[in-house]
């Protein structure tokens, strides 16, 4: 196997200027101070530790991990950006680098400007650059403003431009991190037919994203980076379904930890039920004569929690109570993916149950014996209203959940499911090679 990136034990630090730690002056190298290497533990802060890995020419690898984890520290270092404080990283081949979101542009100039300028930062000669210019544009699709400053453009036009010239140097090695989740739905797709095209004329794509999925499908290995070491590297599934697994457990524990915090600070305040992300998008309205004061996820032995596999039996489980007395009432679950996709609802009102009479405090379940969905996270909105949809308390993405499978699929939905075959004079055998 030929590499194309090569880390052997690497590791990042940096220093921590809070106060009461010493700041690097030219006294103190003169002194003895030969660099971060020569840093007390407790003066420097981890930022990627001791991570070793080899990714293939040709291959298309993905790193994974939350926010903080090293991921994009990891890919500043491929790409040159910056230098390992321990260990050594080698690459072999020309690295194209899709890492901060406009990196290299001149904001004052055209995008015809920033073409040539953020071309040749990236290896290519004039001459070069030219012979490519009218491919990069038709892939950019920005001919109408190039002649614009790029401060006038927006974020999704800086990455449009941004990743037009990167893939259009013919990089051995492209990195990508995250900036495909700016581009529009069109543009993200053209750029994965590019990357696909890329990977098939035997060129390494690393690649850095949240969206799982696509990490899943894409690469043929991937890198879980926790707290800035390897916490798991291998196949993408297994590796992708460890993470979720681990997201889904810290979120079982917020979400117990802050229910426990409501149930002590609840003070039977009924006011508006309003409530607004900071992007100021309501999540919570109603008139507040009905409330749901919150929803647990039961497995088929009752107990709580926030990973399943798919097939696996799962109850909604309403904590609900009533400010006065009604007459009136609908109980309802709705699952949505993260981009706001229905995946199903229902409802007492769809499920032929009349419209009941409620007061006090109550539990509801909604039972599922066999929840085929397909591997993802899913939001859970609930809903409590009138018959005739007057809202007493509506609450959109209460909380979320993560379903894994070992067999894959497309879409949301994995039925149970087999396969048949059966020939006309002909031969045709398959072998199962694997989910037996």
């Amino acid at each position: 196997m030929t590499w194309a990136v090569r880390a052997t034990h690497v590791s990042k630090r940096y220093r921590r200027t809070a106060r009461g730690f010493q700041l690097r002056t030219l006294k103190s190298a003169l002194l003895g101070r030969r660099g971060d290497e020569a840093l007390a533990g407790d003066e420097t802060i981890a930022a990627v530790e001791d991570v070793s890995f080899e990714i293939a020419r040709g291959e298309a690898f993905g790193i994974v991990g939350g926010n903080g984890s090293g991921k994009s520290t990891l890919l500043k270092m491929i790409a040159g950006i910056l230098k390992p404080t321990t260990g050594s990283l080698e690459t072999l081949g020309r690295v194209a680098a899709l890492i901060e979101l406009g990196a290299g542009f001149h904001p004052e100039i055209s995008g015809r400007e920033n073409i040539f300028i953020n071309g040749a930062v990236l290896g290519l000669s004039k001459r070069e650059i030219a012979a490519r210019y009218e491919r990069i544009v038709e892939f950019s699709g920005l001919a109408d403003f190039l002649e614009e400053p790029v401060k006038n453009y927006s974020s999704g036009m800086y990455v449009r431009l941004g990743f037009a010239v990167a893939i259009h140097t013919d990089p051995e090695i492209l990195l990508v991190d995250e900036v495909l989740a700016v581009g529009d739905e069109a543009f993200a797709h053209r750029c994965l037919r590019r990357i696909e095209e890329l990977l098939a004329s035997g060129r390494t794509v690393i690649f850095v994203s949240h969206a799982l999925g696509l990490v899943e499908e894409l690469c043929s290995r991937v890198l879980w980076l926790n707290d800035g070491r390897v916490r798991l590297l291998g196949d993408p599934r297994r590796v992708v379904d460890g993470y979720r697994q681990d997201v889904a457990e810290d979120e079982s524990r917020a979400h117990r930890e802050a229910k426990e915090e409501r149930e002590r600070d609840e003070d039977g305040a009924h006011a508006a039920l309003v409530a607004e992300e900071e992007s100021g998008e309501v999540l919570r309205w109603g008139s507040g004569a009905a409330e749901i004061l919150g929803v647990r996820l039961l497995d088929g032995a009752g107990s709580e929690r926030y990973h399943f596999e798919s097939g696996e039996a799962l109850t909604f489980e309403l904590d609900v109570q009533a400010t006065q007395p009604l007459a009136d009432v609908v109980f309802g679950v709705g699952l949505f993916s993260p981009r706001g996709v229905e995946v199903w609802g229902t409802n007492t009102d769809i499920d032929g149950f009349a419209s009941a009479h409620f007061s006090g405090r109550a539990k509801v379940a909604l039972e599922c014996p066999c929840l085929r969905l397909a591997p993802g996270e899913y939001l859970v909105d609930v809903a409590a209203h009138a018959q005739d949809g007057a809202p007493y308390d509506y609450r959109r993405r209460l909380l979320a959940f993560t379903v894994t499978s070992v067999a894959g699929g497309a879409g949301v939905y994995l039925p149970e499911h087999r396969w048949r075959f059966a020939t006309a004079g002909g031969a045709l055998t398959f072998q199962r090679s694997r989910h037996d």
